[in-house]
């Protein structure tokens, strides 16, 4: 399931303000040499690993959100095991225990917290498993030349590649070189721009997408300020909006 999300596209006019700002500022085209926020050939760095939204780098460091759908396994006790979703307050409920929270904490973290809670009068020495189903708490926002743009849940690690899959692919408008990546960093919107064609030659990396990143095609054939940024911008070209 996804939907329209009103605010992102309130957050992409406020995006295209700034790259309006950026290319008064920079000259149109001289961008790439004058402005001290673009990177040349600097891929997009994760996100904070400490954010609410659960961005992380690798599977012990993702942190558990609502809705995330989690398999719980108790080793040599088949009774105890369970598959459950992350209510919207961060809590699941277990056979014995009764209610846990896990909203906001890592794999191992709530691994250490159940086994705890089984030592206490129940088991001696329970050896527990998680495993995230869907990382439904992570989402994904899709905009531009898509077949069908919109809000996706990431069910896992996913590439740029996948994500766009999600949305059914390109549509027949898209510019394959003006895909950009939005993603807050160290308190900041940053993006990159990437040539769909050069990734799926190999020629180009196919970069991971994280929870809260924001995914613009632009059309081909735009004469918009977004576009003569994108322009402006090298492959894999990493810039700062604010």
């Amino acid at each position: 399931m996804n939907q329209r999300w009103p605010r992102s596209i309130f957050s992409r006019g406020i995006f295209l303000l700034a790259l309006v700002a950026m290319l008064g500022a920079c000259g149109g085209s001289s961008a790439t040499r004058s402005n001290p926020n673009l990177a040349q050939g600097v891929a997009l760095p994760a996100p904070d690993t400490t954010t609410a939204s659960g961005a992380y780098e690798g599977g012990t460091d993702y942190r558990i959100g609502a809705q995330d759908l989690l398999e719980i396994s108790v080793f040599g006790i088949d009774d105890l095991s369970r598959t459950v979703r992350v209510n919207s307050n961060g809590q699941i409920s277990l056979p014995l225990i009764g209610g846990v929270f896990a909203g906001g904490k890592t794999i191992p973290e709530l691994e250490s917290l159940i086994g705890e809670k089984l030592k206490n009068g129940y088991l001696q020495d329970p050896q527990v498993t998680v495993f995230v189903k869907e990382f439904t708490s992570q989402r994904v926002t899709l905009e531009g030349a898509l077949r069908k743009p919109g809000i996706y849940p990431l069910t896992g690690k996913t590439t740029l590649l996948q994500a766009i899959a999600m949305g059914e692919g390109l549509d027949e408008l898209a510019d394959l070189s003006g895909v950009v990546v939005f993603r807050e960093i160290d308190g900041k919107r940053m993006g990159a721009v990437y040539d769909l064609a050069q990734v799926r030659a190999g020629l180009m990396p196919d970069p991971q997408i994280y929870g809260d990143d924001i995914i613009v095609v632009e059309q081909s054939g735009s004469k918009s300020a977004f576009r003569r940024f994108i322009q402006s911008v090298p492959a894999i070209g990493l810039f700062t909006l604010f």
